[in-house]
Order: structure tokens, then C-alpha cells, then sequence
């Protein structure tokens, strides 16, 4: 029996991903599934360049504003609520498409990773962060590097959570998280997922990175970051993402505003040429061309989607 397909429109931060998902979804009658890591909290609306309230009005999004900003969400949690939403989709006879830049959150989808029922260790936790405080975080860095070499490839020296995790792992398990990686993908997949990403000139793309964040501090970013303090008195982990921990530095007077809005363009640029190294090690994917082919793009899309033969050209 075919399995039923699903799109999938991966890339890095600030290059379209939503523009052309909604574009696609109204002209297929589809519905979004957001995979991105950030957009699941609710109060956190300019910080991770949400969709607006107008855009989801438009065309249904799922995975938005659906846990408090202090609450845990694992890859798994996020595997377990995004396959719940394709087949809602599915039900209604529409078309999903995951649209998102957060790599893990696509890896547990279309290769079905099962995930090992791993418990919190919050004394270990406290000790890791004790650790990171008093040592800093590029000690963390290194001893999960011994441990772990190959997970340690793909992850920022700055990537605390990351860093956090493959300690956790080795630490609960025994196990490095890349054995785990590697046991845990069990070909089982019931979707016949679709991935494109979005290529994009650096020059063009970093351009959009700084305007962007302009746009956010303009929008106001700070503001945010200041109520969510008000409202959960802590900085909660969630608050560790791209703009929010650099914020959460200039309201502890620690560096001027300039160099907020500086560190927080620095950072998001970073991070986006770690998302299109990590997409890029993914021969499945389909590469498209940036911003102003969106047309052809969807073209391209929609012939993959109906079973038409792979245009080879397209691949990056």
C-alpha cells in the first residue's frame, strides 16, 4: 500500500521557509506543521519569527504556542505531537507540510528514530550547570567531546543544551548518543516524506539575518524578554535561544544595547551556517533555488510530490 506522502521544507533561519510553505499550502489545500524548537513556546512571538497572526489565519499552523516557556519539550515530545498533527491533516484530506530549520526535529520524522525512555537527572543537571558556571561551558565542551567525538562534529561550543544532552545520555545510558542515533533508526516510517531545502547565497542570506534582527529589537524584543521575566520570575531554559540569552545579558547591564543587537546578528548568523551544514549532509534533500524563484520552486515541489521523476539538476 502507498504510503502517504508528506512535505517536508527544511533551510536556514531568515531564508523563506514560511513564505513559500503558505504560498504552496494554499495552492495544494495544505496545513503547516511548524518544526522548529523555539516556536512551541507560547509568549516567545518576535524572538523566534513566529508566523503572524495574519499567516496562520490564513492557513492553519500546528506545533505553535503549545507549552509555557518553562516547561521541558524533548525531540521526542516533538516527534510524538508532529506525527499526531499530520494525520489530523491527513484526515481531513489536506496535504501536510513540515516546514522548519530545527535538524533533529526533521531527523525523528523521516527516519522514524525511536528514542530511548531516558529519565531526568535534575542533581546531575545542577551539577553540569554548577560545572559550566564555575568553569565555563567550553570545559563541558570538552569532556563530552572524550565522550562522544562524533556526536560533538555537529554541535557549537556555545550549544549549551546540546553540550547538556550528549552528557546526559552518556551518563543515564552508557551509551554515546551517536550509537543511540545510529540504533534508533528503524527504517519504519509510515509517511513517504518529501524533503526540500532552501538554498540561498550567504551574502543575501546574512543580509536578511541582520535586517531581521533589526526588525525584532524595533518590534519589541527586549520587551518581551522583559515580560517573561515578570511572568515566571527566572529566566527559564527556553530563554537560552538565539536573542533571548543576549537580551537576558544586556538587562543584566553585562553589555551595552549595541552590543546586544550585534552578538544577537553574530549568533543568528552562526547558526545558520550550522543548519545548512547539517542539511546538507542529507542526500535525500532536494535543493531549491532562494527568494525569487518561489514560483518555480513550488513547481518543483508539486512535481516530486506527484510521483514525476526526480529533477537531478535541483539538488544542491
Amino acid at each position: 500500500m502507498e504510503k502517504p506522502k508528506v512535505i517536508v521544507i527544511v533551510g536556514p533561519t531568515a531564508s523563506g521557509k514560511t513564505s513559500l510553505a503558505i504560498k504552496l499550502a494554499k495552492k495544494i489545500n495544505g496545513e503547516i506543521v511548524s518544526c522548529d524548537s523555539m516556536q512551541i513556546y507560547k509568549d516567545m512571538n518576535i524572538g523566534t519569527a513566529k508566523p503572524t497572526i495574519e499567516e496562520q489565519n490564513k492557513i492553519k499552523h500546528y506545533l505553535i504556542d503549545i507549552i509555557s516557556p518553562e516547561e521541558r519539550f524533548s525531540v521526542s515530545d516533538y516527534q510524538t505531537h508532529a506525527l499526531k498533527a499530520i494525520e489530523e491533516i491527513l484526515k481531513k484530506g489536506k496535504t501536510p507540510i513540515v516546514v522548519g530549520g530545527t535538524g533533529l526535529y526533521v531527523n525523528s520524522l523521516i527516519y522514524g528514530i525511536k528514542f530511548l525512555e531516558i529519565s531526568f537527572d535534575e542533581k546531575y543537571r545542577q551539577e553540569l550547570e554548577y560545572k559550566a558556571e564555575k568553569e565555563g561551558l567550553e570545559s563541558l565542551y570538552n569532556e563530552a567531546k572524550k565522550i562522544d567525538p562524533k556526536a560533538m562534529e555537529t554541535i557549537s561550543k556555545n550549544d549549551k543544551k546540546r553540550i547538556l544532552r550528549v552528557l546526559e545520555i552518556f551518563h543515564q545510558t552508557g551509551i554515546t548518543k551517536s550509537k543511540q542515533d545510529e540504533l534508533s533508526r528503524s527504517g519504519d516510517v509510515k509517511y513517504d516524506f518529501r524533503v526540500f531545502g532552501i538554498n540561498i547565497e550567504r551574502e543575501i542570506l546574512y543580509k536578511r539575518i541582520n535586517d531581521r534582527v533589526d526588525n525584532m529589537i524595533q518590534n519589541g524584543l527586549v520587551q518581551e524578554v522583559e515580560n517573561i521575566y515578570n511572568k515566571f520570575k527566572k529566566f527559564p531554559t527556553s530563554m537560552q535561544a538565539i536573542g533571548y540569552k543576549e537580551v537576558v545579558e544586556y538587562l543584566n547591564k553585562n553589555i551595552s544595547k549595541e552590543e546586544m543587537i550585534e552578538k544577537i546578528k553574530m549568533e543568528t548568523r552562526r547558526y545558520a551556517k550550522r543548519q545548512l551544514t547539517w542539511f546538507r549532509k542529507n542526500k535525500d534533500i532536494i535543493w531549491l533555488d532562494g527568494l525569487e524563484n518561489e514560483q518555480n520552486n513550488i513547481k518543483i515541489i508539486l512535481e516530486e510530490y506527484s510521483g514525476k521523476e526526480k529533477q537531478e539538476d535541483n539538488k544542491y
